[in-house]
């Protein structure tokens, strides 16, 4: 199985900006997709970013041209950049993993990303 560990969540304000990191426990280039779902609380979980082994990449249209998804095959990691951040942003952002061989993504533990003044 693959571990999947987040980090760089925290307290930011409006309009600045965040950088999430996933780091895998194994090389992720045999992974089908990578990306991040995020979850606040009275709301669905929603696909935020993905991105494919090919290197295509999903945004939701919230986040289009505020997020960007990105890999680093070498560190075993994705990263989301985050700019322009508002407050509704403001959830607990989950990693995720799609192995080839597995019917059901891994999961990180997530990080909370709190966007407040």
């Amino acid at each position: 199985q693959v571990q999947l560990v987040e980090s760089g969540g925290g307290l930011v304000q409006p309009g600045g900006s965040l950088r999430l990191s996933c780091t895998a426990s194994r090389s992720i280039f045999p992974l089908n997709a990578m990306g991040w779902y995020r979850q606040a609380p009275g709301k669905q979980r929603e696909l935020v970013a993905s991105i494919t082994r090919g290197g295509n990449t999903h945004y939701e249209d919230s986040v289009n041209g505020r997020f960007t998804i990105f890999r680093d095959n070498a560190k075993n990691t994705i990263y989301l950049q985050m700019s322009s951040l508002k407050f509704e942003d403001t959830a607990v952002y989950l990693c995720y993993a799609e192995h080839p061989r597995h019917t059901t993504p891994f999961w990180g533990q997530g990080t909370q990303v709190t966007v407040s003044s």
